[in-house]
C-alpha cells in the first residue's frame, strides 16, 4: 500500500470511527501478570504522585542482572519484541502495545500496567516476550520484576509502522502521515539551558485503559517523579494523518524551580540553509526542524529559524495566555536535504496548544552547539513566570499535534527559508565587515497585491546598524524576498536580536520574522 494512500485510509478511519481490522495473522500469547490487580483513576494516581512530593527523592535504582547492563549497542539492537506477545494482540482491538526491553542508556526498570474496569494489574517480565538474537542474554535467568524500558504502540490500519513511543526519562515522540519519527516532546523539563546540569525527570510507572473495540483513541497513565517534582499525566492518543495527544498533567513541587519547562519539544538542528558550519557534509541540510513558531497572546505570529550556535544560547520570548507554540519542519522539499536514508524531508513537526489561559511566562528556547546528528540540540518549551513553590498544585493542560504541518496557521505570508552570506555590494571592494540576510516569504494576500503598491521590509535591530535594505517580489515561489546587511560594532560580539517583517499601506504582509545574529570575533570577520 502506498504511503499516501495508508494515510487517507488512517484520516478517514479516524474521522468516521470505522475500518476493518487489517493486524497480520499470528498465534497471540497472553502476558503474565504480576501481583493482585489494584483499584486504579486519575485520581488515585494524582494522590500518589501528591504523597510522593511529600516525601524525598529516592532515585530509582540502577542495578541490573550483570549481563544486561554490560549490553553494548549492537547486542541491545539484537533484542527484538516477539509481536505475539504484544498488549491486546488477540482481543481484536484496534491497537496492540510492544515493550522495550532494559540495557544500555536504558538502566531505570518502568512498571507497566493494564486497567480494566478500574481494576490495574501489573505486567510481569516474561522472557518468552523477545527474541535475544545474538545478544548473549539467557531470558531464562532474569526476575519476573524485572521491569521494561518503555513501550510502543501500533494502529490496525497501518500495523507495521509505530504511532507513538514512550522510551527514557520522560521522552516520546510520535509519527503522523509520513508514518516518520523526528523530534521528541517531554513530560518536564527542568533548568534547560542554565549554568548547571539539566534535571531529567523520568517516568516511572505507565497504565494502559484497555480501549472498546471501536475506539480509536488510547489512554495512558504516567507517574513522574524527579529531585524537584512528582507528576500525575494522562495521554489521550488519537493516530491520524495528524496525531493528536491530549495532554493533562499535576504537578507538585518539591522545592522552588527556577525554570520549569512545560510541554518541552526537543529536537535536532545541525546544518540549514541559514547555518552552514557543518559545510563538510556532502548533504545540503541536516534537521528534524527548522524554527520554532509561536502565536503569542496578542494574536501575533513569530517564527524563528533554528541555529547550531557555537556557543549555547538561550532566548525568551515573553508572553501571556499564549495561543500556541512548536517546532515545526516547514521545509519538506528532498532536494535540499538529499538523504535518501533518513528523509529529513518527512520529519512531522509538533504543535502544542494550551488548554485554559497559561497566564504570563515565556516560550523559551535553547539551542546547544553538536556537530552529531544524533544528537538532539533544541529544546522549546512554556516557562511560567510565577516559579513552582513547594506543596502547590499545578494543573497544566495542552494538546500536542504531530503533523505535517501546525493546525492553526496565519492569515499572513510565512518565512519559507532564510540565508545567510557575507554582506555588501556586488562589484564594490568592501571597506568593513557586514553579514547578509535573505528571507523569503510566501502565501498570505501576496497574490492579491497591485502591482504599484509599495512593499516595505521593516526591520530592527538591538544593536549595530541595518543598511541595504530591500523587500522585492519573487516568481520563483509566488512571494517576497527581503535582504539587508547588519553591520555589527567594531569591538562587540554580542548577540545581536534581529527583527523583521513585510508591510503595505502601514499593514503587516507577513509573520514576524526573528534571528539572534552572533557575530564572528574580529579576526574572523572577512572582507571578501
Amino acid at each position: 500500500m502506498k504511503a499516501m494512500q495508508r494515510r487517507l485510509l488512517l484520516r478517514t478511519a479516524v474521522a468516521l470511527g470505522t475500518g476493518s481490522l487489517l493486524w497480520p495473522v499470528a498465534r497471540a500469547t497472553a502476558l503474565k501478570p504480576l501481583g493482585k490487580p489494584q483499584p486504579f483513576d486519575l485520581a488515585w494516581l494524582k494522590g500518589q504522585a501528591r504523597a510522593l512530593a511529600g516525601r524525598p527523592y529516592q532515585a530509582p535504582s540502577n542495578k541490573l542482572p550483570a549481563a544486561i547492563a554490560a549490553l553494548n549497542w549492537d547486542q541491545y539492537q539484537a533484542i527484538r519484541f516477539k509481536p505475539e506477545h504484544a498488549l491486546w494482540a488477540d482481543d481484536k482491538l484496534r491497537f496492540k502495545l510492544e515493550l522495550f526491553h532494559l540495557g544500555l542508556f536504558f538502566k531505570r526498570p518502568v512498571q507497566m500496567f493494564e486497567v480494566v474496569g478500574g481494576q490495574a494489574q501489573q505486567l510481569a517480565y516474561d522472557p518468552a516476550m523477545f527474541d535475544y538474537g545474538k545478544s548473549g542474554i539467557d531470558g531464562r535467568k532474569q526476575p519476573a520484576d524485572l521491569g521494561f524500558a518503555g513501550f510502543r504502540f501500533k494502529f490496525h490500519l497501518a500495523p507495521e509502522f509505530d504511532i507513538a513511543a514512550f522510551l527514557g526519562a520522560s521522552y516520546f515522540r510520535a509519527t503522523s502521515g509520513t508514518r516518520q519519527y523526528g523530534l521528541s516532546a517531554r513530560g518536564l523539563a527542568i533548568d534547560a539551558g542554565m549554568p548547571r546540569p539539566e534535571e531529567f525527570p523520568e517516568f516511572t510507572s505507565f497504565w494502559f485503559e484497555r480501549p472498546a473495540p471501536d475506539s480509536n483513541t488510547l489512554v495512558v497513565h504516567a507517574l513522574l517523579d524527579s529531585p524537584s517534582v512528582a507528576g500525575a499525566y494522562r495521554f489521550a492518543i488519537t493516530p491520524g494523518d495528524t496525531t493528536l495527544m491530549e495532554v493533562d498533567a499535576a504537578l507538585y513541587p518539591r522545592k522552588e524551580i527556577e525554570r520549569l519547562g512545560i510541554a518541552p519539544c526537543t529536537s535536532m538542528f545541525q546544518a540549514g540553509e541559514n547555518d552552514k558550519r557543518k559545510g563538510n557534509d556532502w548533504r545540503p541540510e541536516i534537521h528534524d526542524s527548522d524554527g520554532l513558531s509561536i502565536h503569542n497572546g496578542n494574536g501575533e505570529w513569530l517564527w524563528r529559524p533554528l541555529r547550531n550556535p557555537a556557543h549555547v544560547s538561550f532566548n525568551a520570548f515573553a508572553d501571556k495566555s499564549p495561543r500556541g507554540f512548536g517546532l515545526l519542519q516547514r521545509d519538506k522539499d528532498f532536494a535540499n536535504y538529499q538523504d535518501d536514508g533518513v528523509f529529513y524531508d518527512r520529519r512531522p513537526s509538533l504543535w502544542v496548544e494550551p488548554k485554559g489561559d497559561w497566564g504570563a511566562g515565556a516560550v523559551d528556547l535553547v539551542e546547544i552547539p553538536t556537530d552529531n546528528e544524533t544528537n538532539d540540540n533544541i529544546v522549546a518549551f512554556w516557562n511560567p513566570a510565577a516559579k513552582p513553590q513547594p506543596g502547590q498544585e499545578l494543573l497544566i493542560g495542552y494538546r500536542l499535534y504531530w503533523g505535517r504541518d501546525a493546525p492553526a496557521q496565519s492569515p499572513l505570508a510565512r518565512t519559507v527559508a532564510t540565508r545567510t552570506g557575507i554582506g555588501g555590494v556586488v562589484g564594490k571592494d568592501r571597506t568593513y565587515f557586514s553579514w547578509r540576510f535573505a528571507v523569503d516569504f510566501a502565501g498570505g494576500n501576496f497574490a492579491l497585491l497591485d502591482p504599484r503598491t509599495k512593499v516595505e521590509a521593516v526591520v530592527t535591530a538591538t544593536r549595530g546598524r541595518i543598511e541595504t535594505t530591500s523587500a522585492r517580489p519573487l516568481d520563483a515561489i509566488h512571494g517576497w524576498r527581503a535582504i539587508f546587511d547588519v553591520v555589527p560594532d567594531a569591538n562587540s560580539m554580542e548577540p545581536i536580536a534581529l527583527r523583521l517583517f513585510l508591510r503595505a499601506d502601514g499593514q503587516p504582509l507577513t509573520e514576524t520574522w526573528l534571528y539572534e545574529y552572533a557575530p564572528p570575533p574580529l579576526n574572523e570577520r572577512p572582507l571578501q
